[in-house]
């Protein structure tokens, strides 16, 4: 399992864009092919700091995503609300308590 953490820093008067693009889109980008999980975190003291964690089966299911016409719609749309460039993780499950 892959899980792709991606940390996404706003201008601040832009996060109700973001928020409504990504309410859009989210049904579509869980339901891709491969995606398990899709999960959307906010920093407590800073509320223009998001981050998204997704859990994929996959390498190639991330990448497939990745290289979809979702994505890149979604991803050309989000980054132009940057104040900082995102920072992003591909990271291997190793353990996980319930």
């Amino acid at each position: 399992m892959i899980v792709r953490i991606v940390k996404m820093t706003f201008r601040e008067e832009e996060v109700p864009e973001f928020l409504a693009n990504f309410h859009e889109h989210k049904a579509r980008i869980r339901a891709f092919s491969g995606c398990e999980r899709l999960l959307l975190l906010k920093d407590l003291n800073k509320p223009n700091i998001y981050f998204t964690y997704s859990w994929w089966h996959s390498e190639e299911d991330l990448e497939r995503y990745r290289h979809s016409s979702l994505f890149k719609g979604v991803w050309a749309f989000t980054k132009a609300l940057f104040a900082e460039k995102a920072e992003a993780w591909s990271t291997e499950e190793i353990e996980a308590l319930r």
